[in-house]
C-alpha cells in the first residue's frame, strides 16, 4: 500500500472537492433556473429541467469510459483533461444565446465532470486499503455532504449578485483551484507498470455478462428508478417552491435544510444494513416512499390550502432524500457482489447505466409539471413501486437460487 505525499487533512479535502464537482455543477443551478427560462426559453419554462437532466446524461455516458481510461493512462491525464473540458464547457454555457446551445454545453459539462467525480475514487484506492480506505472516504464523504446543502445557497448569493450567467464563473473557478491543487500537490498514483491496456471487448463482455446475471440486472434496474426519482425531485423542486408555495426566495435555505437532514440516512443504513440487510433494507425504503408519496398526492387532492401542504412538503421532500441515502449504496453493493473478477469494469458499466436510465426516465416526469405537486408526487410514486416490485422479483430469484 503506497500513500499519499499530502498530509491526511490536506488529502481529505482534495478528494473532497473533487467529488463534490458533480454535485456543486448540479445544486447551484437551481435557483438560477426561473431567470434562465425568462431569458432563453420563456414560452416553454418547464423545458430549463433539462439543464439538471442534460448535465447529468453527459456524466453518466462518461462514466462508462472515465474508469478504464485511468486504468490505462493513469489518473492525473485523465482527471486535467476532464476538468480542461468541463472549463471549456463552462465557458460556451456562459456566453450561451440560445437555450440549446446552453444544453449542449451542460452536457460536454457533465462529461468532464465525470473525470474528477470517478478518478478521485480511482486515487483513493490506489493509496490506500483496507479499513485506512474505508475511514478516509468516510471523512471524505462526511465533506462532501456539505456541498449539496450550500451550492443552492452559493448560487442565489452569486445571481443576487451578477445574473445567473456567473453561475459558470464560479464553477470555471472551482475546477481551475481544483486542478492546480492536485497538478501542484498529488503525483501520479497509478505507475506506469500498474496500468491496464483498454479493452472494448472486456467492457462489452462484462456489460453482456451483468445483464444476463438476473440479480444484477435488477439492482442496476432499481438503481435506475433510485437515480430517475433523485433527477425528477432536483430538476422540479425549485419551480414548485417558487410556482405552488411562493417560496422561491427561501428555496436555497429550506434546502440546505432538507440536505443535511437526509445526510443523516448513511449513518442509519450502516447500522441497519448489518441486521437487516442490503435487500431488505432497500425493499422496505422503496415501499415506504410509495406509502408516503401517495399519502401527500392524497392530502393535496383533498384541497388543503398550499400554506398548510408547506411543511408536509418538506417533510416529504426530505424523506425522498432520505430514502436515496438507504438504496442507492445498498443496489450498488448488491449489483457489485456477484461481479468481483470485474469489478472495476462493473463499477463503470453500473455507474453509467444506471445514471443514464435515470435521466432519461426522469425527463418526461418533469416536463410533466403543471403547476400542482401532483406531477413530482405521483411520479415519484410510481418509480418506486417500480423499483419495491423489481426488489421483490430479486427476493424470488434469492429464493430459488437458495
Amino acid at each position: 500500500m503506497r500513500k499519499s505525499p499530502l498530509g491526511l487533512p490536506e488529502f481529505i479535502a482534495l478528494m473532497a472537492m473533487l467529488f463534490a464537482t458533480i454535485a456543486f455543477s448540479i445544486d447551484a443551478m437551481l435557483p438560477g433556473l426561473p431567470a434562465i427560462a425568462d431569458e432563453l426559453t420563456p414560452d416553454a419554462p418547464n423545458n430549463v429541467q433539462m439543464i439538471v437532466t442534460s448535465f447529468v446524461i453527459g456524466m453518466g455516458v462518461a462514466t462508462f469510459f472515465v474508469g478504464p481510461l485511468s486504468d490505462a493512462l493513469g489518473r492525473r491525464v485523465v482527471l486535467l483533461s476532464g476538468s480542461a473540458l468541463y472549463v471549456a464547457a463552462s465557458v460556451v454555457a456562459w456566453q450561451s444565446e440560445t437555450f440549446e446551445m446552453l444544453l449542449v454545453a451542460r452536457v460536454v459539462q457533465g462529461i468532464g465532470a465525470a473525470g474528477p467525480r470517478v478518478v478521485a475514487m480511482a486515487i483513493v484506492r490506489d493509496l490506500y486499503s483496507g479499513r485506512q480506505m474505508a475511514r478516509i472516504l468516510s471523512l471524505v464523504m462526511m465533506t462532501f455532504t456539505l456541498v449539496p446543502a450550500m451550492a443552492p445557497l452559493i448560487g442565489a448569493w452569486i445571481i443576487a449578485l451578477a445574473g445567473w450567467r456567473a453561475i459558470f464563473v464560479a464553477f470555471i473557478v472551482f475546477a481551475v483551484i481544483a486542478s492546480l491543487w492536485l497538478a501542484l500537490r498529488q503525483p501520479e498514483s497509478l505507475p506506469p507498470e500498474n496500468r491496464r491496456p483498454m479493452r472494448w471487448t472486456l467492457m462489452v463482455a462484462a456489460l453482456s455478462e451483468m445483464v444476463r446475471h438476473p440479480t444484477v440486472s435488477l439492482a442496476l434496474l432499481a438503481q435506475a428508478m433510485c437515480y430517475c426519482m433523485l433527477f425528477v425531485m432536483i430538476s422540479m423542486v425549485q419551480q414548485v417552491y417558487d410556482l405552488v408555495f411562493d417560496a422561491g426566495a427561501s428555496f436555497p435555505y429550506w434546502f440546505a435544510l432538507v440536505s443535511l437532514i437526509a445526510a443523516t440516512a448513511s449513518i442509519l443504513n450502516a447500522t441497519l444494513v448489518m441486521r437487516l440487510g442490503m435487500r431488505r433494507l432497500a425493499t422496505f425504503a422503496f415501499g415506504a416512499q410509495v406509502v408516503l408519496s401517495l399519502a401527500i398526492t392524497a392530502l393535496w387532492m383533498a384541497a388543503i390550502p398550499p400554506s398548510a401542504m408547506f411543511a408536509v412538503f418538506i417533510a416529504w421532500q426530505a424523506s425522498v432524500f432520505f430514502q436515496t441515502g438507504l438504496t442507492i449504496g445498498n443496489l450498488n453493493a448488491i449489483a457489485m457482489e456477484p461481479m468481483g473478477h470485474v469489478a472495476g469494469m462493473a463499477a463503470s458499466v453500473i455507474g453509467s447505466v444506471s445514471t443514464i436510465l435515470g435521466a432519461l426516465m426522469a425527463v418526461p416526469i418533469g416536463l410533466a409539471f403543471d403547476g400542482t405537486i401532483l406531477p413530482l408526487t405521483i411520479g415519484v410514486a410510481s418509480v418506486c413501486a417500480a423499483a419495491f416490485a423489481l426488489m421483490l422479483a430479486m427476493r424470488r430469484v434469492e429464493l430459488r437460487a437458495a
